[in-house]
């Protein structure tokens, strides 16, 4: 699978069904080539006038499962937000 198939789906968490939004961007071990965890941005905050909210980093083993529209995952979402 390509980044930019990734980019196209939708992130919800299992545990309470919240749409956390979509994958910007990877972090891959340099070595190994494996994936470490994936980034997605927090909801743009008032008018856009004070930046994004933090943005959340999941770790890959926090990844459930990867489907044709949805990447599902099984975090605390206050755990991973940054």
């Amino acid at each position: 699978m390509r980044l930019s198939e990734l980019k196209c789906k939708e992130v919800i968490n299992e545990k309470d069904g919240k749409r956390l939004g979509n994958i910007t961007d990877i972090i891959f071990e340099a070595k190994t080539g494996c994936i470490e965890s994936v980034i997605i941005p927090g909801q743009v905050r008032l008018c856009n006038m004070f930046g994004k909210a933090e943005e959340y980093i999941i770790p890959y083993k926090c990844i459930c499962q990867v489907g044709e529209d949805v990447v599902l995952v099984c975090i605390d979402a206050d755990k991973f937000a940054f």
